[in-house]
């Protein structure tokens, strides 16, 4: 008995000492793998979950990222047809609360002690971009989407990752009434708006409450800096410039004959060329204030999986092809290749965008200086 003891514990001994140098060897073998491995949200789902390795994590949740509910999007009032076209690619739901810049952005700021948004998607580049300041945004996070987005395009997403641009738009172009003028008496770039024999007949969209007319204006006082877009906007005015909420608003003065000529936002202008308005469309050379759509995540959402998901989704060049194809806004320039924009919008189309922190910086100077104007 005493000698079968003995052999136990001699086999008992071996069997510890064997398993600690095989989880020795593990060890060594797993450091030396990751070692100079830089950390990325997907090597940070391979070690959480074994089935990252072939389903991303934004779609296939681990315990421990379940989504509570159904996924809340505030956007501006376009493409309803987005909503229909998420569910049927991922599976997950989606409930879409829409507005115009003004009403969205009061919406977020009431509900900041307990938002009740998952994601934003906006023509307000600015404004979101002073969001992920107010560290109200999901941050470091790269979408496998992004990797796609054009060179202009990532230049437009913040170092905190804060938002990515799904596409842009001129938040104004030249649009005039062809029965008041011909191609060549109608004003032809921006300065043009200030001449006398265009005194009382041109209109804009409120940068206050319309969401692409903040960009619009601030194209021009981050070119011209503040004073100097004081001094272009005072032009301007002095000469009559009207004023109007939204730019349905704008297309119907236009329509109607109450201004002949505008800064009008281009989904607006096609939409009247399209629809048989005597209106004709000019693309000034020195280019049309852009309105660059952005995508963010609320920093606490409880449907992360969801808002990955639908973000991602955004930057794909099948999403935005069928956008244009078949969506309301369908009139804009695509964040990424090998999508065709609208056939009959100008192949030369030029925009360009003011930069997001110097806009937001100095939005609610810009929006309150516009505003006192405006009612004057």
């Amino acid at each position: 008995m005493k000698n079968t003891k003995t052999k136990l514990t001699g086999i008992s001994l071996l069997l510890a000492i064997a398993m600690t140098v095989m989880s020795a060897c593990g060890a060594n073998g797993n450091n030396a793998a990751n070692s100079g491995a830089q950390p990325t949200a997907s090597s940070s789902a391979e070690t959480a979950s074994p089935s990252a390795e072939t389903t991303p994590a934004s779609e296939e949740p681990t315990p421990e990222t379940q989504d509570e509910g159904t996924l809340t999007v505030y956007l501006n009032d376009f493409d309803d047809i987005i909503g229909p076209m998420f569910e049927a690619a991922t599976g997950h739901k989606i409930n879409l609360v829409k507005g115009n810049g003004a009403e969205i952005m009061s919406r977020i700021q009431a509900e900041k002690g307990n938002p009740h948004w998952d994601v934003v998607w906006l023509d307000a580049m600015p404004t979101v971009y002073g969001m992920g300041e107010d560290n109200q945004l999901l941050t470091d996070w790269v979408p496998d989407n992004a990797a796609k987005l054009k060179d202009t395009y990532q230049a437009y997403v913040p170092a905190n990752k804060s938002f990515y641009p799904t596409g842009a738009h001129a938040a104004g172009i030249i649009v005039y009434n062809t029965n008041a003028y011909t191609a060549d008496q109608a004003p032809n770039s921006w300065d043009d708006f200030a001449k006398p024999e265009f005194k009382g007949a041109v209109g804009m969209a409120d940068p206050a409450i319309a969401a692409p007319a903040f960009p619009f204006v601030a194209r021009f006082f981050s070119e011209k800096q503040l004073d100097g877009g004081k001094t272009f906007f005072d032009s301007l005015f002095a000469n009559g410039l009207k004023v109007y909420p939204k730019n349905p608003n704008v297309a119907a003065a236009l329509s109607s004959g109450e201004i002949k000529a505008a800064a009008l936002q281009e989904s607006n202008a096609y939409g009247l060329v399209n629809s048989g308005e005597p209106i004709g469309i000019i693309w000034p050379e020195d280019g049309a204030p852009a309105s660059v759509r952005v995508a963010a995540i609320q920093k606490n959402t409880k449907n992360p999986n969801a808002a990955k998901a639908f973000v991602n989704f955004l930057l794909d060049p099948a999403t935005q092809q069928q956008l244009i194809d078949q969506g309301d806004e369908s009139y804009f320039e695509p964040s990424v290749p090998g999508v065709n924009p609208k056939a009959d919008r100008a192949a030369d189309a030029n925009l360009v965008a003011a930069d997001a922190a110097w806009a937001f910086e100095h939005e609610a100077e810009i929006k309150q200086w516009f505003a006192d104007k405006a009612v004057k």
